[in-house]
């Protein structure tokens, strides 16, 4: 099991995989729902993908939205700008990666 789903069992957020629509030339790879909280997988993404990227995928999906929850948490301090924290997010989830 990746660290970031180990990360997400211990936090009580459930992972799934959904098939999150069509977003044109944009890719929207997960989402994040605080309600669950559930993280989601794009499906029509991850359907595409080999066995070998498809583990990496998910870890990096579901470690950036475990930043966003983190955020909502209070774990760690939400940044005003969207692309400032869309990047901590994926800093954040490379860095779970890393400890694979």
């Amino acid at each position: 099991m990746s660290e970031a789903l180990r990360r997400a069992r211990a936090l009580g957020v459930a992972v799934e995989f959904a098939d999150l629509g069509e977003w044109g030339v944009d890719e929207l790879r997960s989402e994040y729902d605080p309600q669950g909280p559930t993280i989601r997988v794009n499906l029509r993404i991850a359907e595409h993908l080999a066995s070998g990227e498809l583990g990496e995928f998910i870890s990096l999906a579901v470690g950036h939205e475990l930043y966003h929850h983190r955020e909502r948490l209070g774990d760690v301090a939400r940044l005003e700008n969207r692309a400032t924290r869309e990047f901590a997010a994926n800093e954040y989830a490379r860095s779970l990666l890393a400890l694979d």
